[in-house]
């Protein structure tokens, strides 16, 4: 797979006003900083004025090429690690779809609209605020009073409309990679690796799933479906895989044949924070047709057993982590978002913060789930330092209505998540909301209609675990 990053050249527009330099990946309030047209938001009263630029839509836009190659392609995608939020998404001035969730991965097929030279793009971001205040004139759902009305409406960053600790300051941007994917026959969609530990050696379950192109559009397939054989076909194209496994020491094992398992003797265990070290093993499939490579996939796990120890005591019930048949008792915070401005957190800032955490004899880390879902390098930094990861969807204290839209939009946002994170050594849990079920349970606190104590069930009890069974089993959630 061909991959272009589109990071260059781009312009920033208020609606009605004049375009000025922006960065990608970033934000309007970051953008508009660095460019002096907006002071400091954490200074005095400038968060009111700050709020009010939201009330306007902004344009981001860029030009860029296509190489020969990329033309060439069966399939062409647009594709956005993350836009925040309300977005609608031109290219030559053709719409080609709209975002509405900060937390997902959005994708579009372009290839019929591009062109060699001077491809223009250009990302519309809706007003957050017009939004919220819209939808909770129709829906009367409420979250919590720090907050403003309507936020639970919207999937972005719950703190970004205020907080008991934070400030009224919903950004908006693209706030993560764009890239174009150029698709010869299939890609990797996804990489399921499942752990079995015994007697000295680790077993590694592969499940591989592609997704076939095809230069005919009628013959695009896009439903992933699994690699698993030297005889696999999909939508005509035959397809097989290898696995390379590279130990901390740089010894490489590699398994041809499509192979579902591959057996690891001496491990080198992956322990948290003042239990042990964090070895790393580099895992890389390549997918293929006829020889030829068509993707790979290419990542970092540790080797360990975590779960939660869940058992009566004479307390009543314990609760903590087990990892590698040690049951560790957990010491570490609440990780909210860096700054308001997601444009300043940079794997640099975030690697100073988490080595602040490890020097204090930390060894969990717990994802607030008023934020957002964090950055790869985020996850990457923990593994490393050996910070488990208590891993909240992104629920805060409210109530939500689910809608069959809502529905639909908030499961591809778990699906997105849950296949970007689920390798990573640090995982140690994944937990449904923040500070909501006492309220829902026990005193109705936020509930308005009956259907909503229904709607949390649902959510939390029934989509949740479905979509966990599905794609990540082996972690507690």
């Amino acid at each position: 797979m061909l991959q272009q990053f589109l990071t260059d050249g781009w312009q920033l527009r208020k609606e009605g006003e004049e375009t000025q330099p922006a960065v990608v990946p970033g934000t309007v309030y970051t953008d508009l900083l660095r460019n002096g047209n907006m002071e400091d938001p954490f200074w005095k009263d400038n968060e009111i004025r700050a709020l009010a630029l939201m009330d306007s839509d902004y344009e981001y836009e860029t030009v860029f090429d296509c190489s020969t190659q990329m033309l060439a392609k069966d399939r062409v995608l647009l594709h956005f690690d993350g836009i925040d939020t309300i977005a609608d998404i031109f290219v030559n001035e053709t719409q080609v779809g709209s975002a509405y969730n900060m937390h997902r991965i959005w994708e579009y097929d372009v290839k019929a609209l591009l062109k060699k030279t001077g491809n223009a793009l250009r990302v519309v971001l809706h007003s957050p605020t017009k939004y919220i205040q819209k939808e909770f004139e129709k829906c009367r759902t409420l979250g919590t009073e720090d907050a403003m009305d309507g936020f639970v409406h919207l999937r972005k960053a719950h703190c970004m409309f205020g907080w008991d600790w934070g400030a009224h300051l919903p950004d908006a941007g693209i706030f993560r990679r764009v890239s174009l994917l150029g698709i010869d026959r299939a890609r990797i969609d996804n990489v399921y690796i499942v752990q079995k530990h015994e007697n000295g050696k680790v077993t590694l379950s592969f499940k591989v799933e592609a997704e076939a192109a095809a230069p005919d559009e009628e013959k695009v397939c896009r439903n992933a479906e699994m690699c698993s054989g030297e005889n696999t076909v999909l939508c005509g194209t035959r397809l097989h895989y290898t696995v390379q496994i590279t130990d901390p020491s740089g010894r490489m094992l590699l398994a041809e044949h499509s192979p579902k398992e591959v057996h690891i003797t001496e491990p080198e265990l992956w322990w948290p924070n003042g239990y042990g070290s964090q070895p790393l093993y580099s895992v890389k499939v390549t997918l293929f047709s006829d020889g030829e490579v068509l993707d790979t996939w290419e990542k970092r796990i540790g080797l360990r057993t975590l779960t939660m120890r869940v058992e009566k005591d004479q307390w009543g019930e314990c609760f903590a982590h087990e990892i590698n048949g040690i049951t560790v008792f957990a010491m570490g915070a609440d990780y909210i978002p860096e700054d308001h401005l997601l444009g300043r957190v940079t794997p640099e800032t975030t690697r100073k913060l988490l080595l602040q955490c490890k020097a204090a004899n930390f060894n969990t880390i717990r994802v607030w789930g008023g934020g957002y879902y964090p950055e790869d390098w985020f996850f990457d930094l923990c593994d490393e330092l050996g910070l488990m990861v208590w891993q909240d969807f992104m629920f805060a204290c409210a109530v939500y209505e689910l809608t069959p839209q809502f529905k639909e939009n908030i499961r591809q946002e778990f699906i997105d998540n849950v296949k970007r994170i689920r390798h990573h050594a640090s995982l140690g849990l994944w937990c449904g909301n923040n500070e909501m079920e006492m309220f829902v349970a026990e005193n109705h606190h936020w509930v308005t209609k009956k259907t909503e104590v229904r709607d949390y069930l649902i959510m939390y009890e029934q989509m949740i675990p479905e979509v966990l069974q599905e794609y990540d089993p082996q972690t507690f959630y």
